[in-house]
Formats: C-alpha cells, structure tokens, sequence
C-alpha cells in the first residue's frame, strides 16, 4: 500500500476540491506533530534543569457583571470571544502574584484598585478603623491637652437638675464642648450623684474634668455666722447683733412675731419672747434683717421643744412656759452641766415649800447688771423679777436656755436640797444642802474666799 493510503481518506474522492483541502490540512497537522515529538526526544536526550512548577491558568470565567468589576482589583481585558486560542508557544507566560496576593498581575500600569484591601482582608481594616474610632473616642473624652478654659462665665444650676440637664446647660453656656460627652464623663467618674446646686463661676472651653471637679464642690457662699450663746437674754443679744451689721432693731422684732405665739405654750401674759430665741448658729447673708435671724431663732425653738417630754412637769402643773422660765434659771445658775439638774431640784423643792427662790441672775435681769457684783441697793431693787422678795416663779425667762437646761428643767434630779452657793476653787461648782444650817456653814466659806480675792469672786480653780 502507498503512504498516501496509509494515512490517507481510502473514501476521500480524487478530484473533489473539499476533499483534497481536508487532506492538505490532515497532513499539515501530522507533520507538525511529528515535528513536536521529535523536539521532545531531543529534549528528553538532553538533561536540563526542571523549570519552576507553573500552575495551570485557571478556567475561563463566565462574564463578569458591573458590579464583579467594580470590586475586581485588576481586571485583564480581554479580547473578543471570537478571537482563536493563541498557540501554547505563543502565550505569556503565568505571573506569579507575590505572597498575600490574589494571583493576578496589577492591572494596567501597574496599578491597584482602592478597595481591594478591604476585599482582601475586611475584618483587619474594620479594625484598624475600630482602633481609630476607640482612640478618638478616649481623646475627646478625657481630653489629656484640653486646658482649664478662659474667662468668667456665671452659671447657676438649679436643685433637682439631673446630670443631662446640667450637662446641657454648660454646653448652652459654652463652658464644655458636649453635653454628651460630660455625662459619659461623669459617669465613669462615679459622681452622677455629687454635682450640688448653686452659682458657680466656671470658665469658657473647660475640660469635662474641670468641669465635673468645680460642680462636686459646694459653691462658697457669702455668709455671716451669727451665734447667739446659750444664756443670752433679748438685751443682749441685740448688742451682739448690732456689732455684726444685721439691718433692724432686735429688740423690737422680738416683741411679737407672726411664726411663734407664746400662749400655745402657757405664756398668754408674755410680754416679749423671751425663752422662746433659742441659742444656736445660723447662717445669714451680709446685712441680712434681723427679722431673718428672729425667724430662724423662732423656727428652730418649735422643732427643739417638740422632743421634749413634758409630762412630770405636768404631774407638778407646771405648763411649756413655766419650764422655758426655769431653764433659763438653770442656764444662769448652774456652773458646770452635770449640776443643772440639782439647780432645777432646788427649783421644784422651793416652790414646793412655797419659799422664794432668791435667784440673783433675776435680779441682773431687772437691773441689766451682768458683770458687776450686785449692789445692796440693786438686790432690794423693786421688781417682780426679784426673786429675793418674791415667791415663785418670775413672771417670763430671764434668757434664752439651751435644750439641755430645758431637758433639766423638765426633769430635775430627785433630791431634797433647798440651798446652794458657789464652792470657792472649783472651777465653778455649787455647794448644795437640804438645811439652813448646813447653806450657812457654805456662805462663810465662800466668803472667806471672797475676801482673800479682795473682794473678788474666788473664781480659781483648785482641787
């Protein structure tokens, strides 16, 4: 057989032009794969050094929508699909994309799509932004540049405001850049509880730190301290008062007051109130009216006499008004506080026998003499507040007693004593007896002592 039968069409018609071009290119494709296996065996004669591994491109994609080349990062362009295959030899060889890479070559000069980051690694770039936000966030909160501010801005903040409505009001008042931000702040400071009301004088621009610092401490208020001591009659304090600049006449708001009625307390004779200014410490605004002080003194008595048990001094029908005159009794003639309930026994006991009381600190009522030893003239003086002349009680207090006078007043000790006189050397107590012979045996020694301070209260102390 021939060669052309061998590898030739043994149907194929001779002088049909089809049939011969089909033949033509049968043999051209025979004779280029001879060629090729022949250039392999040459190959595979001669030892050379393995090329590297070239992974095979991958498949063909099915067309890409807009929206796959919007987050493609490197698209290649391709050429018309009608376009044949290029021979193997012909074609580029594969680009190996570098390690983290999405096994493609850049796109056209080079470059790379702005997202194609976030493609490739979202969860790294949404934190680093997270990152960014955290460290913002901090920034603007603690603020570690911000400065104390500028300037004087007056800000009041109201009782009962919340940590918003405060927050708000700086930031209305420029005082701090977010209101927001300020009560994050003072939250995590833990004092959504410590910011106190009243007029502060902050500064435009603060920190929140600064801000929360100045609102957690009470406001300084411009105030006058009046103390008014335990033992002070109504004359007296009205000299105190007037010293400290208060606008009134004292003694004329004490005659009668619209806040205190001394006849719900048995004083329907009163003339005055005193015994009813109680003792304390007030603070009053600079010039301030007296009326001010006297209310508050006033006020303050109704809620002290209301913890006051009054029952064994009603037992002895003794009325409110009947213990106030006592107590201010006891105020002045108890030298030290653990006697005032023996002066109040001798009180009760001497009203019981119906004798006088013999009180001096009545008689410096009526003279107005409450530093200088009393005169014989000025101890006959002709007052019902002479209680050497007078039995029972004086007709109102002689001062304004304090709540522990008034407690003794109330409920005086159990004893028998009817006498007392000052114990020279002791710093101010009272020799107490139950009978006249016994208070005459004190007298002579206190007077004894008496004239060896020529004529001086024998006031020092020994033991």
């Amino acid at each position: 057989m021939s060669e052309d039968w061998l590898g030739g069409d043994p149907f194929a018609d001779a002088d049909d032009p089809a049939a011969r071009e089909r033949e033509q290119r049968r043999r051209e494709r025979e004779e280029r794969r001879r060629q090729r296996e022949a250039k392999q065996g040459e190959e595979a004669a001669t030892p050379t050094p393995s090329p590297p591994e070239v992974s095979p491109p991958p498949p063909p994609s099915p067309p890409r929508t807009s929206e796959q080349e919007f987050w493609d990062e490197d698209p290649v362009a391709e050429g018309p699909e009608s376009a044949p295959p290029a021979p193997k030899s012909a074609q580029q060889p594969v680009f190996h994309a570098p390690a983290g890479g999405n096994g493609r070559p850049p796109g056209p000069g080079g470059r790379r799509h702005p997202l194609g980051a976030l493609r490739r690694h979202p969860f790294r770039v949404f934190a680093a932004l997270a990152a960014l936000f955290l460290a913002w966030f901090l920034f603007a909160l603690f603020q570690p540049f911000h400065g104390d501010g500028s300037g004087r801005v007056v800000v009041a903040v109201p009782k009962g405001a919340s940590v918003s409505e405060v927050g708000d009001l700086l930031g209305e008042k420029g005082v701090i850049d977010s209101s927001t931000m300020f009560q994050l702040r003072v939250t995590i400071a833990g004092k959504r509880s410590e910011l106190y009301p009243g007029r502060y004088t902050l500064a435009e621009g603060m920190s929140y730190g600064a801000a929360i610092d100045a609102l957690s401490q009470p406001p300084v208020k411009r105030t006058t301290t009046v103390t008014v001591p335990e033992g002070y009659s109504r004359a007296q304090a009205a000299q105190l008062v007037e010293e400290l600049g208060l606008k009134g006449d004292y003694t004329a708001e004490t005659v009668r007051s619209p806040y205190l009625d001394p006849a719900k307390y048995g004083g329907k004779d009163a003339k005055d109130l005193e015994g009813f200014l109680f003792p304390d410490t007030f603070e009053m605004k600079p010039a301030a009216p007296v009326a001010d002080l006297v209310q508050l003194q006033l006020q303050d008595f109704k809620r002290r006499i209301k913890g006051v048990d009054m029952g064994y001094a009603r037992s002895k029908n003794l009325t409110t008004y009947d213990v106030l005159i006592i107590a201010s009794l006891v105020e002045d003639e108890a030298g030290v506080p653990g006697q005032r309930k023996q002066v109040a026994a001798v009180v009760y006991n001497r009203l019981h026998e119906g004798m006088p009381l013999g009180i001096d600190a009545t008689i410096r009522f009526a003279t107005g003499n409450y530093t200088e030893p009393l005169t014989e003239s000025e101890l006959a003086v002709d007052s019902p507040y002479n209680t050497r002349l007078n039995a029972g009680l004086p007709p109102g207090p002689i001062n304004s007693p304090g709540l522990d006078a008034i407690e003794a007043a109330a409920h005086p000790a159990r004893s028998d004593y009817l006498f007392y006189v000052n114990q020279p050397g002791t710093c101010g107590k009272l020799a107490f007896s139950t009978t006249e012979a016994e208070f005459e045996a004190d007298v002579a020694r206190y007077n004894a002592a008496r004239e060896a301070a020529g004529g001086n209260e024998p006031d020092t102390c020994g033991e």
